[in-house]
């Protein structure tokens, strides 16, 4: 039985080596293209590998980069590392949502100004307020409530900032899911354009 599972271990092995081997091609065209993919799950993982792209390119040349963003969310301060980084830089950052743009990922899109955040027609936009685990002993699940209530008034600002909302309207709409077409999207002052090809990004 070893035996079976150590063949097993190996073939496992060969599929992650050809996996990284036929993804370096593709890394590279996208990186002379200037465009940086932001799928899945928000993770610290994630994050560093997007903002070491980000700041590779920035490295290399001024010119426009373009982030495609598809996330259901995740990590709040990986998001935060995310969002940080793209208005670090000094080249011009384009975003184009695309798929969903939920939660932490709706964090990362507001870190252009709108005129520069694009959505595709089908792209949905959830915002809602942060949610944790809580739990431990009483004294800390209440810092960890009243941190969550912190980090909760800071994305309301920023959203209420990136969207021209007032910061009320953006309190009641957090307080549940808050769903969005692209075009819902586009008269809350969420996205700046929808576009159909690339070309329409600029």
């Amino acid at each position: 039985m070893p035996l079976f599972s150590r063949f097993d271990d190996d073939d496992d092995e060969d599929e992650e080596k050809l996996k990284s081997q036929q993804s370096i091609p593709v890394d590279k065209h996208l990186f002379d293209a200037r465009q940086v993919m932001i799928v899945g799950q928000i993770s610290m993982d994630l994050a560093r590998d997007v903002c070491q792209r980000l700041l590779a390119l920035s490295h290399v040349s001024n010119d426009p980069i373009t982030v495609i963003v598809s996330s259901p969310g995740g990590h709040v301060e990986s998001g935060d590392m995310i969002h940080d980084t793209i208005g670090m830089i000094s080249p011009k950052v384009n975003i184009l949502g695309m798929g969903w743009v939920a939660s932490a990922g709706a964090l990362i899109y507001i870190s252009v100004p709108k005129e520069q955040r694009f959505c595709t027609s089908n792209t949905r936009f959830l915002l809602h307020q942060p949610s944790g685990g809580a739990g431990g002993a009483a004294s800390d699940i209440e810092i960890q409530a009243r941190e969550i209530i912190k980090m909760r008034e800071r994305l309301d600002h920023l959203f209420a900032a990136a969207t021209g909302q007032p910061l009320e309207r953006i309190q009641k709409d957090t307080d549940r899911d808050h769903w969005m077409s692209a075009s819902e999207a586009v008269d809350y002052g969420l996205v700046g354009k929808i576009v159909s090809r690339a070309g329409d990004i600029s």
